[in-house]
This record gives structure tokens, C-alpha cells and sequence, in this order.
């Protein structure tokens, strides 16, 4: 249910505590009291696991409260802050530092947060704070850690998008602008909000069509790669039309929305630009890849969010190349075995795969004679980059060093070899990409850079040197980890940490 990939190539996994015991027993011995506001019960079983992507392997981790659709994000020491939950859990912070040695765990902050939080989404800012929007009647917004007397303050633009008894606005979509103000979007229109003075700086128009993308009607959205100062993209793709929600409580599942909307939110005069993919999704992932492009991945073509709402799975993938003209942009790609449907979640490894979990639209855990099992696996899509083919023009970063600390408004220069050599014609660039909190079809904190780099320069046999400028600000980049790729043509290298501050 959520993902957290931090700078050790761990990802922190956690589900609800409230669905009975799992099938990792916690270590020790050690056994817990929990609760789902009926009854009580003893847990000797882990709600939460550490996954070492190199070992292929879990730690189990303890959580005190019930973390059930909450959110999330990493701070800039690579701290995860993580907020809300379900009823014992919704007032709750809880904190989760980075080891290498099997020893961290969550620590939990029982009234941390002002408001309760429940299908909020969390974005980490340029003073480093982190601002948690909306949740179910919450329609309003906080920030962890507060400020001396600060309390929650209230947002109309979160009434304004509710849909009364479906909702259609929780879990909105939330990107930090280049200008530092927040992006909003929630239903099916968006705002662009200055935090910082609690205003409204710009309405944007209602996405054609006026159908809603946000939970239940989930769709998913993203800021696309940020290459200049001044130019910024937000694509919202999937969801589900109006009335879906109650088709679906009544057993009649409508198909997904098949269109994308594409905005540039700094235009004097913005406006959607719609696009159609292959096919409607709802429930899908968009996950932004090391050379610019991006995946949409998991949901299902009819129906909504929600327990037993979802029908037809969508296994195939879909690329959609930011670049390229309107009506090329989107590939399909190979399919996957495995439904992936609400309740599933993907991110992007260091070293460019996509790692791809779980699946539960059952209220319980239902593993036999239900539609859609619960589904315990991990999976890792591997995009076309990866092709055992690419392994020679495959870049393979050699300095700086892995968890280098770079500034902002610096040359930075990046060595690296290519084992068949530039391929004539090929750009070399530098991308940068912030590692997300996914959950729920929405990837909180996402965002890639494109370095501005100089002429590429020949050291050695097959090495080479880029130059390239790191961000002005942290209005492009908050202080914090980042994964570092050079991209040759459309093949990344493997990424390497840096901590920008």
C-alpha cells in the first residue's frame, strides 16, 4: 500500500494494522496490542518491512499505530517522515532514520500532527519543512515540524473540490512550482497556492471534460521533467468519470477514463491539452524514468478506487515520451502476470528498474474464490533501456563518488565511461530524480531534473567528462538525497546518491 525508497537502496514498506496478523512474525519474540476500534488483540506479526534491494530480502519493522492510507515524505538528512493513518494512527507522526546496520526502526510522535490525517498527501519544501494537505473532512493543511504556536490552517479550494458523499478530491495532486509556490490539483481543476501567505496566486481551468482524477476516481498525475528555471508541466492521466463511484457501489462498473491532461502551469494564458492513451485506467501509477520519460503502470479499465470497485485489469505498461509530438507520445509496452490493483504500488531503483507491489481490493485479506486475490509478491518492470543489447552503450558512472554532497549554483563535473563509446548523434545528459513516496496512484515529492551540461569532453578510452550546472535553488530541488544518472541517447547508467544542501 505505500513505498518509500531511501538512500541506503532499502524501501520501506508498510500496510494497515487493523486487517489481522501477516505472514512476517516480528523478531524477538515481541508481540504488540492493537486494535480496530471494535476489538483488541495480541500481534506478534510485522506491519511494516525494510526491503534490501541488493539481497532481495525484508527486515521486519515495527509500527505502534495504524499507518492505513496515510503519506508521506523524505526530508533532507533522508529521514522519512511519515503522517496519519487510521484511527489510532491519524493524529501520529512517525519517523524513520536511515542505518546500515539492521538497527533502525519507527519512531512514533502519538499527537504530532494538529489535524487527523487520513488520504492526505505530504510535499517536502525548500526550507526543508514538510506540508501535509486535505485527508477524509479535512479541508485544510499543516506542516511538520510547526512553528512556534502554528497550528492547521484552512484551504476553501478543498470544499470547493469535494463531491458531497463521494469526495472525488482526496489524496490531491501536489508538485512544488519553480516560482516555490504548490500546484494543487484535486477533482478535476487546480490551483496554484502560495503556502508561505495562505493565498490563492492563480486558478487554473477545469480539465476538459470535467470528469474527476482524484480518489475515488483515481487517476494518476506528475511533473514532467523540469529543464529550464521557468517551464514547468504537470500531466494528470486516468481516472474515472462522473457517477463511476456510485455505478460501481451498485455493481456497475464504468470504463475508465482513456485521456491525459498536459498543462504548463507558468503560461500567461495556461490550458489543457488532452491527450488519449491506448487505453482507460483507472488506479494507474506514473512513475518518471532516468532519461525523461515516463511509466504508467498497474490499475484497471473500469470502475473506481475502493473495496471491491475495481474491474479488468491492465497489465500492459505504457511509455509516454514527454518530447515527442501529440499522437506519438505513447508506447505500450509487455505485459505483466500480475493484477495490480488498488491497493498496489511503484517506484524507481537506483539502478532503473521499477519495483512494482502488492494489490489488495478486498476489505480483508482474501487470497482464494475472490476476483483479485490479495497479492503479497514484488515485482520489477524493466524498461527497454535495460536490454541486454544496451549493455554497450550503457553509461557507468565513475565520479563523483556515490553520497557526494554537491551545492546548488555549482559546476559540477561528471566522469563516466561507455564501453562501445558515444554513439554518433547521441545526446549525453545529466538527470537527477528526487526518490518518491508512492501510494495510492500518486507519487508524493516526485520530480526529475534535467542538469544543463557544457560540450561532453574525452578523458580516456572510452571515459569521458560532462560539466553540467546543479540547481539555482530549492525551489527546483528542496536540500536532500537525489539520484544521479547519465543518459546516453534514451540509455541511463546506473543512478548514485547525492545530497544536495
Amino acid at each position: 500500500m505505500h513505498m518509500q525508497l531511501l538512500h541506503t537502496d532499502r524501501v520501506v514498506i508498510y500496510d494497515r494494522t487493523d486487517f489481522g496478523p501477516s505472514n512476517i512474525t516480528l523478531p524477538g519474540g515481541k508481540c504488540l496490542k492493537h486494535s480496530n476500534g471494535t476489538a483488541s488483540w495480541l500481534d506478534c506479526t510485522a506491519h511494516s518491512v525494510e526491503y534490501d534491494v541488493a539481497t532481495n530480502s525484508i527486515r521486519p519493522l515495527t509500527v505502534l499505530t495504524d499507518v492505513w492510507c496515510s503519506s508521506g515524505a523524505v526530508v533532507a538528512d533522508g529521514t522519512l517522515v511519515q503522517t496519519g493513518g487510521f484511527r489510532s494512527g491519524n493524529h501520529v507522526v512517525r519517523i524513520y532514520r536511515p542505518c546500515s546496520d539492521h538497527s533502525c526502526d519507527w519512531d512514533e510522535i502519538s499527537e504530532g500532527l494538529a489535524q487527523r490525517r487520513w488520504y492526505a498527501t505530504n510535499q517536502i519544501l525548500p526550507d526543508g519543512r514538510v506540508i501535509i494537505i486535505s485527508g477524509r473532512t479535512q479541508f485544510n493543511y499543516e506542516f511538520y515540524p510547526k512553528k512556534p504556536s502554528e497550528t492547521s490552517f484552512f484551504l476553501p479550494f478543498l470544499v470547493q473540490t469535494n463531491d458531497p458523499k463521494i469526495e472525488n478530491n482526496l489524496y490531491p495532486f501536489v508538485f512544488l512550482n519553480v516560482d516555490g509556490n504548490l500546484f494543487i490539483f484535486a477533482n478535476n481543476r487546480a490551483i496554484l497556492f502560495d503556502y508561505v501567505k495562505g493565498v490563492v496566486v492563480r486558478s487554473y481551468p477545469t480539465i476538459p471534460g470535467g470528469d474527476p482524477r482524484n480518489y475515488p476516481s483515481t487517476g494518476s498525475a506528475a511533473l514532467l521533467p523540469l529543464t529550464n528555471n521557468v517551464a514547468a508541466n504537470v500531466l494528470v492521466c486516468g481516472g474515472a468519470p462522473k457517477g463511476a463511484y456510485i455505478n460501481a457501489k451498485k455493481g456497475t462498473f464504468t470504463g475508465a477514463l482513456n485521456t491525459c491532461g498536459r498543462i504548463q502551469i507558468n503560461d500567461p494564458n495556461p490550458r489543457w491539452v488532452m491527450e488519449t492513451m491506448p487505453m482507460g485506467r483507472v488506479m494507474g501509477d506514473i512513475v518518471l524514468l532516468p532519461n525523461g520519460n515516463v511509466l504508467i503502470i498497474n490499475g484497471a479499465a473500469s470502475g473506481t478506487a475502493g473495496w471491491e470497485l475495481g474491474r479488468d485489469p491492465i497489465l500492459n505498461p505504457v511509455i509516454y515520451r514527454p518530447d515527442n509530438q501529440v499522437g506519438s507520445r505513447f508506447e505500450m509496452q509487455n505485459p505483466s502476470t500480475a493484477p495490480r490493483m488498488y491497493h498496489s504500488s511503484a517506484l524507481l531503483l537506483r539502478d532503473g528498474r521499477v519495483l512494482v507491489g502488492g494489490s489488495n481490493p478486498h476489505k480483508y485479506s482474501k487470497f482464494q474464490n475472490v476476483l483479485y486475490p490479495i497479492d503479497l509478491s514484488l515485482e520489477a518492470f524493466s524498461p527497454s533501456y535495460l536490454d541486454s543489447n544496451s549493455a554497450n552503450l550503457r553509461p557507468k558512472i565513475i565520479s563523483p563518488d556515490s553520497h557526494s554532497e554537491i551545492g546548488y549554483v555549482q559546476l559540477l563535473d561528471i566522469q563516466f565511461s561507455i564501453p562501445g563509446g558515444i554513439a554518433n548523434g547521441s545526446r549525453i545528459v545529466a538527470t537527477m530524480v528526487a526518490p518518491s513516496f508512492a501510494t495510492h496512484s500518486f507519487s508524493m515529492s516526485q520530480r526529475l531534473l534535467v542538469l544543463h551540461g557544457k560540450v561532453v569532453t574525452v578523458v580516456g578510452n572510452s571515459t569521458f567528462r560532462i560539466r553540467v550546472a546543479t540547481p539555482v535553488s530549492g525551489h527546483l530541488a528542496p536540500e536532500g538525497y537525489y539520484l544521479l544518472f547519465v543518459v546516453h541517447g534514451d540509455i541511463p547508467s546506473e543512478g548514485i546518491w547525492i545530497h544536495i544542501k
